[in-house]
């Protein structure tokens, strides 16, 4: 090999070299992210309307098993909100949200106000991978900052920002809010990811206009901005930001299919929101888990009625629908022929008998002085009955009609509306459904 010949391998060897290495960086890789957002405390659905039959741990669970032998290399992102903290009942059912959510192997989870409602130390028990940027505190729980992910080719930062505006602590005296408001580090950690060549996915439960001004969106690959009610909003893509908006209540998935240039930029993508009906079968492996919720759920109901017991005495406002026959015998004849008759009856064909959140809409009176304690000793206020929509009737029949029902001046729509709620009965209109019953 001749002096020249070695010179021009000397010169163009590294350029070569260069270029190859360009090309290897910049070869396209494809990614699915199956993602969601605010579970809102649904464990399972209220099964009372189809429409509204979607959803529930055990059900995601299948879909997200059936996913995965589809894409083993999928993400599964969430930006949190697992809890609810309505009723005294939430406790419970958040202990088992957090078991359930636990044996479907998150990725990552965001952390939202609404998760800590039970402390730190509740939420991390089982161990979830929550992560929050802002979390001052890191002493104090598994808040990691962010989280770097890698399945197949892809690497994957997760970054998760609790709004400070929205603390339930931002009222108290001194610094006693745990997160910060300032952004400057998540601007440099999003940076830092982008030059590693990582797709970058940010949530929070801000608008998109407002997380745009939280941050400039040149480092964020995905933003993913506060849940929208039950349905998944239509992605948009601002600059090279692709923006997510999940539902809430645990009714759907989203799933994103992405390409990217290699270095983390999204060149193409697809989307698909994945509805969880009640024809995807319950996940085999949360049978066990599903059974000690709802004998956790019976243990505790019983324990209430041995209390109410008890509390009771003296004679109950409620006379149950055969006090209201003698005298509205036409109105009689077309309830005992309606649904509303046999309502504790579907509730026992699916083992939720025992559960106060459906109880509440099955009986009369339920958690009220002298209302439905349990089949033993109330049986005469199962199903819904007419006190279930006029109210407590025992002054009325005993006045012989003189004195009104305590529901007597509200409008039917409104009457309808204290079960026929949005989570219970998504389409409910009063014109159809009152055309069932009309009396």
């Amino acid at each position: 090999m001749n002096k020249t010949t070695l010179l021009l391998i000397a010169i163009f060897l590294p350029v070569a070299l260069a270029s190859y290495s360009d090309t290897v960086q910049a070869n396209p890789t494809t990614a699915t992210i199956v993602y969601s957002g605010n579970l809102d405390g649904e464990l399972e659905p209220c099964g009372c309307s189809e429409t509204g039959d979607l959803g529930g741990i055990l059900r995601r669970a299948a879909k997200i098993a059936e996913l995965r032998k589809e894409q083993p290399e999928l993400f599964l992102l969430s930006s949190g909100s697992l809890l609810a903290n309505a009723s005294p009942r939430d406790r419970l059912k958040s202990e088992y949200i957090l078991k359930g959510i636990a044996a479907l192997d998150y990725d990552a989870i965001g952390l939202q106000w609404r998760d800590l409602a039970y402390g730190v130390e509740f939420l991390n028990s089982p161990p979830l991978p929550w992560t929050v940027f802002n979390w001052k505190k890191r002493d104090i729980g598994k808040f990691l900052p962010q989280r770097n992910l890698k399945h197949g080719d892809v690497e994957l930062a997760f970054f998760s920002w609790l709004d400070p505006e929205g603390s339930p602590f931002r009222q108290m005296e001194g610094d006693h809010n745990p997160v910060s408001g300032k952004t400057d580090q998540l601007q440099e950690a999003l940076q830092q990811a982008k030059q590693k060549g990582m797709l970058t996915v940010l949530t929070t439960t801000l608008t998109q206009e407002e997380a745009s001004k939280l941050v400039t969106l040149d480092n964020v690959d995905i933003l993913m901005i506060k849940s929208a009610y039950e349905e998944y909003s239509k992605p948009v893509l601002q600059g090279k930001t692709l923006i997510l908006q999940p539902g809430s209540r645990g009714m759907r998935l989203g799933r994103v299919d992405l390409k990217t240039d290699g270095k983390g930029n999204i060149t193409s993508w697809q989307h698909k929101v994945i509805p969880l009906p009640k024809s995807i079968p319950d996940a085999p492996f949360l049978k066990t888990w599903y059974d000690e919720y709802n004998a956790k759920v019976k243990a505790a109901y019983l324990a209430s009625v041995e209390q109410r017991k008890l509390q009771q005495s003296g004679q109950s406002p409620y006379t149950g629908s055969e006090a209201c026959q003698g005298c509205h015998a036409k109105p009689y004849e077309i309830w005992s022929k309606s649904l509303h008759a046999r309502a504790f009856e579907q509730l026992e064909e699916v083992g939720k008998s025992f559960d106060p959140d459906c109880i509440i809409c099955h009986t009369v009176g339920f958690e009220q002085p002298g209302g439905y304690i349990d089949t033993r000793l109330t049986m005469h206020l199962l199903n819904v009955q007419c006190e279930s929509c006029h109210g407590a009737g025992r002054t009325h029949a005993d006045s012989q009609g003189k004195k009104p029902t305590p529901n007597a001046d509200w409008p039917k729509e409104k009457i309808c509306k204290q079960c026929h709620t949005q989570p219970h009965s998504p389409k409910f209109g009063f014109d159809s459904y009152w055309a069932r019953i009309a009396h």
